[in-house]
Parts: C-alpha cells; sequence; structure tokens
C-alpha cells in the first residue's frame, strides 16, 4: 500500500527535513523552460494562445538552447514573470540594464 508523503515527511528528522526543503529551494531556482512552465501550471497550448502563436511554437522554444533575449523575455512575462540579464564576478553581481527597455523599444 502507497504511503502519503506527507506521512513520510513528519517521520523524517528535523534535519533531514531542513535538508530537504534547501534541496527543493535549490531545484526550483533552476530549472528548464518546460518545467518552470509547468511549475507555473501552464500548458503549451495556454501559453501559445496568451503568445499568438501555435503550441508547436512553444514546444519548439522550450526545446532551444539559444535563443533572442525578446524571444525569452515574451515567454517569461506570459507566465506572469520578468526577465532579468545578470553578470556573476568573483567579486559581486551586476544587473545588466542595456536590456531593461527591450520590451518597450520594440513597441515604441
Amino acid at each position: 500500500m502507497a504511503k502519503k508523503f506527507s506521512e513520510l515527511r513528519a517521520r523524517m528528522k528535523p534535519e533531514a527535513q531542513a535538508r530537504s526543503a534547501e534541496n527543493a529551494q535549490i531545484m526550483l531556482a533552476a530549472m528548464p523552460l518546460n518545467e518552470l512552465r509547468q511549475a507555473r501550471g501552464l500548458s503549451q497550448k495556454m501559453l501559445a494562445d496568451v503568445l499568438h502563436v501555435q503550441q508547436p511554437a512553444i514546444a519548439k522554444i522550450e526545446r532551444r538552447t539559444d535563443m533572442y533575449l525578446s524571444t525569452l523575455r515574451s515567454h517569461i512575462e506570459a507566465m506572469g514573470g520578468q526577465l532579468e540579464v545578470v553578470a556573476r564576478f568573483p567579486d559581486g553581481v551586476v544587473k545588466i540594464s542595456n536590456f531593461a527597455d527591450l520590451g518597450q523599444k520594440s513597441t515604441a
């Protein structure tokens, strides 16, 4: 008989629960576009409707490893998010501001 995950988690030691929660946050912090879409509760069809494209176009975007920032930005915004481009260096993090107005410039 299958056990409920909540019951299994309740039997875990507090340290193990904390490690598990930390690992879950790490996994949620970095994921491919298709997993992000699924985590947001969206189907490819729903996202395609928002972006006014066909569903196969969404599948193609999610498989790509290289794309325009404007394509990625519109995909993220259609999911309700906001894209930021950040450069990480040993001595700090810099948000690249060139792309902040990318969406506004294309509509002007």
